[in-house]
């Protein structure tokens, strides 16, 4: 349980940290792109070496690491674009219901099983992560002028963010082992940070960014506990007692459940009864999940 509690509270830093970042004026991409860069640094320091060479692109993991890196930059974006076109809790929202397709997916290719006290925590959950993230008017502020595709993002999101658990379950399930999984876990970093750096690049060249140190500050200090957030993960999904229908919703919600309370403690954020609710219900979803074959 160790590697769980590691990823839910990781995790929660990230977006904990993303909420300092704007404090700051951390310009956000930046720190997104010097974030990965420190990602494959620290990931070498724990293997001991850089693990990449030429044996390691021939494995059947790599490309995934590959499509795993496009992922994280393309979601990282998503989740942004989300969140300043309609609203942070939308973002929260669309990304943490995205748990339903790992799920699925779990049920269609590894023939688990999702019913009574089980399924009614995951469906709980759903219904725990909407009243969780809500925001009403009077903390949303005005509304935001939206292009005639914004709200396409949610969808984008929704599915980006649960083909991304999905992927991170299924090579770890088929390929990843403990010789191999610090290197499939920087190749992936690494495929996020040459896309993100060849971006942020021509961003300079444009004109339409300008470097400042506290944006790789930022990103560095996001960087190394986003690496081993992901390590938690992939750990926990190999070690976890339960199968992986259950695993990922329960992280998932652990996630909503910690950051919800840790921001209202410590950014003083304003909690609804909804949200309370939500909480309460976040609770008993995770006990549902967790335990509901056995009740």
């Amino acid at each position: 349980m160790i590697y769980l509690a590691g990823s839910i509270i990781l995790t929660s830093y990230l977006t904990l940290a993303f909420k300092i970042c704007e404090r700051y004026g951390v310009n956000i991409f930046q720190a997104i792109v010097f974030n990965y860069i420190t990602c494959v640094v620290t990931g070498s320091f724990v293997n001991g070496s850089f693990p990449l060479n030429g044996d390691a692109v021939q494995t059947p993991w790599f490309r995934w690491a590959c499509v795993m890196g496009i992922l994280f930059v393309s979601i990282f974006n998503v989740i942004g674009m989300t969140a300043q076109k309609i609203s942070v809790a939308v973002a929260s929202v669309a990304n943490k219901l995205s748990l339903i397709i790992p799920v699925v997916l779990s049920v269609y290719l590894y023939n688990e099983t999702v019913a009574g006290w089980k399924l009614a925590g995951v469906l709980l959950a759903l219904v725990a992560v909407v009243f969780t993230c809500y925001q009403g008017k009077e903390k949303t502020g005005e509304e935001k002028p939206t292009g005639r595709f914004t709200y396409l993002l949610p969808l984008v999101l929704f599915v980006g963010s649960g083909l991304l658990d999905s992927l991170i379950n299924h090579v770890q399930k088929t390929y990843v082992t403990e010789e191999n999984k610090n290197a499939y876990l920087i190749s992936g970093f690494l495929s996020a940070a040459t896309i993100g750096s060849v971006l942020l690049i021509l961003q300079y060249v444009t004109g339409r960014l300008q470097f400042a140190w506290k944006h790789m500050l930022a990103g560095v200090i996001i960087g190394i506990p986003n690496y081993f957030s992901i390590w938690c993960l992939v750990r926990f999904l190999k070690q976890s007692p339960w199968q992986s229908s259950a695993s990922i919703p329960v992280n998932n919600m652990g996630i909503v459940l910690f950051s919800a309370v840790v921001a209202w403690l410590l950014f003083r954020e304003r909690l609804s009864k909804l949200n309370w609710i939500g909480i309460m219900l976040s609770v008993i979803s995770i006990y549902l999940i967790a335990f509901g074959d056995s009740l």
